[in-house]
């Protein structure tokens, strides 16, 4: 077994993590944040949306395209924290990935890690830890092998 990288994130905050094991306290190395994922909605768009007219042209309504900015934000900043992760992982940094975030937020996480990075996740844990101590996130990583929920063994 080599280096372990674990991430813990939520769409305003990722806390960087080695361990040499599984049975280590985590040190962290690195913190990245998304000003923009504390805010809400109203805040992040300046715009209403645009007017259209229905089809017979008695009624009028916002027109969306259903994404939000919220979400458009969210996904720049996991795209950032895909980045980051490859490159660690070109540098040779680590050697397995364990990944911590909220059920949501993970899903996004898991799609858009590059498929040579998303190939070193042996563990994922589906709560938003992000503000929590490194004790509490401790007592939700596995301390065994045979605890790993997929990847390489």
């Amino acid at each position: 077994m080599g280096k372990i990288r674990i991430v813990v994130a939520d769409q305003s905050e990722a806390i960087f993590y080695e361990s040499p094991t599984l049975r280590s306290v985590p040190r962290e190395v690195l913190r990245i944040t998304n000003p923009a994922g504390h805010k809400h909605e109203r805040e992040l768009v300046t715009d209403r949306p645009g007017r259209g007219h229905d089809r017979f042209g008695t009624g009028r309504h916002s027109i969306e395209d259903g994404t939000t900015a919220r979400r458009e934000y969210a996904g720049r900043f996991v795209r950032r924290i895909a980045r980051r992760l490859d490159r660690d992982r070109r540098n040779a940094d680590f050697d397995e990935l364990i990944v911590v975030a909220g059920p949501s937020f993970l899903g996004l996480v898991r799609e858009t890690l590059p498929a040579r990075t998303r190939a070193l996740v042996v563990h994922e844990v589906r709560k938003d830890l992000v503000h929590s101590p490194v004790q509490a996130l401790r007592a939700h990583l596995p301390t065994r092998r045979t605890e790993l929920n997929g990847g390489p063994r």
